[in-house]
């Protein structure tokens, strides 16, 4: 199986940073041929809408992104995971999906087939520093539609709040073995035995996370309040 893993954090040894490695471990572990992606280390400008890409699904920017493309359109499975920096993924993440519009016209205008037709699943994984019940709406909102328009299922998600300081994330080691969680088990499709979105997540005060992950969070199994 190969995967792409997509990280979207500019700090280096920071939490997601250390999630994704975790699921990136355990996804190898189980056999998967898993790359990974920082966007902070990629040369990749906005999307200047020019719409070039609605005639060929061609982006006429030459930068890293005309690299990453075919990468992200044979992908067995995506692991995306970002920071949240004001309810949303971090700006070297967005520019990544923003760039994204030619596979959006290659796929919902253009109507080509797909690259890699069979089923594939993507992963969200993200981790922020309040407690907001709305903290990750707006990134999960971006990253599906960001997998909508490469042809991937959004599968399932591990969200964590209440986590902010570098390496803060080393001290809950409940919630790393949940982002081991994250990998695929040998022979099966990214999300394992999840049913991802016909789900409802559960929630508490440090986690949201959907049944892709074993288990629940030790910290707390309350539901948070809506705060910020």
């Amino acid at each position: 199986m190969n995967i792409l893993a997509i990280l979207g954090s500019p700090r280096k040894g920071g939490n997601t940073s250390i999630l994704l490695d975790r699921a990136v471990e355990a996804a190898r572990a189980e056999g998967g041929e898993v790359e990974t992606v920082n966007a902070c280390r990629l040369r990749i400008r906005p999307c200047e809408e020019i719409y070039q890409c609605r005639k060929n699904a061609q982006c006429p920017l030459r930068d890293d992104m005309q690299a990453l493309y075919p990468k992200l359109l044979s992908a067995d499975g995506i692991i995306f995971a970002s920071p949240i920096f004001f309810y949303g993924i971090t700006a070297q993440a967005k520019a990544l999906v923003d760039r994204c519009q030619a596979l959006y016209m290659r796929k919902h205008v253009l109507k080509w087939p797909p690259v890699n037709a069979g089923p594939r699943h993507g992963v969200f994984l993200s981790v922020g520093g309040t407690r907001g019940e709305n903290l990750f709406g707006g990134a999960v909102l971006t990253v599906r539609y960001f997998f909508d328009a490469i042809d991937v299922e959004y599968t399932g998600e591990l969200l964590i709040r209440r986590i902010d300081e570098k390496g803060e994330i080393l001290e809950h080691p409940d919630l790393l073995e949940q982002g081991i969680g994250a990998g695929p088990p040998a022979g099966a499709g990214l999300a394992g035995s999840a049913r991802g979105a016909a789900h409802r997540p559960r929630r508490c005060a440090r986690v949201t996370v959907w049944p892709i992950v074993v288990g629940g969070c030790a910290a707390c199994r309350r539901p948070s309040r809506s705060a910020l």
